[in-house]
This record gives C-alpha cells, sequence and structure tokens, in this order.
C-alpha cells in the first residue's frame, strides 16, 4: 500500500488543481492512482478516483456557493439529467472492453480543447429575449462581480446525460467535459461555469460512487479513498481561492490542456490495448 503521508498529498495537488479548472481531478487521479496501485483493477481504479471527485467536488461546491458564483437553477437541471448517465456508466465499467471507446473519445476530447480555445469569448453575449430553449440568467458574487449570460437548457440536458456516461465509466468526474461544454457550447462565464459544474459534480458523483460502493468495487478500498479524499478536500479550498485570482481565460487554457493531457493518455492507452 502507498504510505499515507502520499496519498493524503497527492489528495491535495488533484483537490486544489481539479477545483480550480472545475473539473473534479479525476482526470489525474486516474493515472496516478495505476502508478500508485498497480495491482489495483480498473472498477476499483474507478471507484476510488469517483469517491475522491465526490469529496472534493462537495468541498469546492460549498467554497464556491461562499463566493455566490454557482448557477443553481441550470445546475440543478444538469445534476439530474447526468443521473441516469453515471450510474449506466458505472454498470458498464465493469463489463465492456474499451480501447475503441477510449480512442474516439480520445478524439473528441482534443477536439473540444481546440474548440474551446478559438471559440472562446470573455463576456459572452446572452441570447435575445424568447429564444428557444435559452434560460436568461443573471448573477452577482461575493466580489460585486455581474454575469449575464443565456443557458441552453436543452443542450446542456443532453450534454449532461453523456458527460455522465462517460465519467462514470472512465472515473475522471465529468468536469474535464463539462466545464469546456459550459463555455464552449452553452455560453457561460468561465467562473460561473467552474462553480456550476462543481455542484453538479458533487451529486452526480456521489451517486456514481453509491452505485459502485453496492457493486462492491471499494471493498478494501476504503483507507486509501479516505486518505485521497480528505486530501482533496483540504485542496478543494486552496484551488476555489486561487479561482478568485485567475482570469478566465487562464483557466480556459488550464482546461484545454488538461482535455489534450486526458485524450493523449485515453489514445495511448487504447492503441498500447489494441
Amino acid at each position: 500500500m502507498t504510505s499515507p503521508f502520499l496519498l493524503f498529498v497527492v489528495g491535495v495537488g488533484v483537490g486544489t488543481f481539479g477545483t480550480l479548472v472545475g473539473a473534479g481531478g479525476g482526470f489525474i487521479l486516474v493515472p496516478l492512482l495505476a502508478l500508485l496501485e498497480p495491482t489495483l483493477p480498473t472498477s476499483g481504479v474507478t471507484a476510488v478516483s469517483l469517491a475522491v471527485v465526490a469529496m472534493n467536488a462537495t468541498s469546492g461546491a460549498i467554497a464556491y456557493a461562499r463566493q455566490r458564483r454557482i448557477d443553481y437553477r441550470s445546475g440543478l437541471i444538469f445534476a439530474i439529467a447526468t443521473l441516469p448517465g453515471s450510474v449506466g456508466g458505472a454498470l458498464v465499467s465493469r463489463l465492456v472492453a474499451r480501447p475503441i471507446f477510449d480512442l474516439v473519445f480520445a478524439l473528441l476530447l482534443i477536439a473540444l480543447a481546440l474548440f474551446v480555445l478559438v471559440t472562446h469569448e470573455e463576456d459572452p453575449e446572452p441570447a435575445p429575449e424568447g429564444t428557444w430553449g435559452y434560460a436568461q440568467r443573471e448573477l452577482v458574487d461575493a466580489s460585486g462581480t455581474e454575469y449575464r449570460y443565456s443557458a441552453n437548457i436543452p443542450l446542456g440536458v443532453a450534454i449532461s446525460f453523456a458527460v455522465g456516461f462517460a465519467s462514470s465509466l472512465l472515473g475522471i468526474g465529468g468536469g474535464v467535459i463539462h466545464v469546456p461544454a459550459l463555455v464552449g457550447l452553452l455560453g457561460f462565464p468561465t467562473h460561473v461555469a467552474t462553480a456550476t459544474s462543481h455542484f453538479v459534480l458533487a451529486i452526480m458523483a456521489t451517486v456514481a460512487t453509491g452505485t459502485h460502493l453496492l457493486e462492491g468495487d471499494l471493498s478494501g478500498l476504503l483507507p486509501q479513498t479516505l486518505l485521497l479524499g480528505i486530501g482533496a478536500i483540504v485542496g478543494a479550498q486552496i484551488g476555489a481561492r486561487l479561482s478568485e485570482r485567475v482570469r478566465g481565460r487562464h483557466i480556459v487554457q488550464l482546461l484545454a490542456a488538461s482535455l489534450i493531457f486526458v485524450g493523449l493518455r485515453l489514445a495511448a492507452q487504447a492503441l498500447f490495448a489494441v
């Protein structure tokens, strides 16, 4: 077993970066777990990662709630949409042979990274009043910054279902997909997207973790999970504080780099498995 101190430190790092970019940190934790605990089966890696993401996202969501940057109305709708997908992904993770899925998904992630970099606007214009499917949103955060934007609810629901399935299957938490989609496809301001993503992740990852728990995937892994989770809870508070000092453009660049990293890792994993 990896030393308790190292697991805690890894949890802090994962929680800090994951919360800063709104991605939960699972995309970092999965490859690290494969290195730290090489004897773990895939279902165990996925289950531990999602449990840590659930703790990290809950801690981060509390911090973002204090900053008043969460779009609760959109977030609750999107969270509900992720639930069927997250349960299905957790069940399929025990059955599916993944090389082809991983390769296709890797290409989609890299394409999404490029799309977000090209199309990102610091202050997107809201859709005209009355546009079908769009809900007008206004938020004023704790620092007094005002955000005015439009939320494309039907598209957000469809994306959230897919995010729930893919994230639960891969154990990456989903924020690394959800945040770029909220920013690039739905027109959310970056800081609202990262905060709302954490709110959605807290709900989705908790449900997916419960499914893995019932399936027995966390059997014998609770000590490692708790050590990583406690570190992630601490890191989430640090990441949320850092987000107040980092411009939206830089967060998007970090996200794009994260997407490319995950895409390349999945592609290599798929090609070596073929």
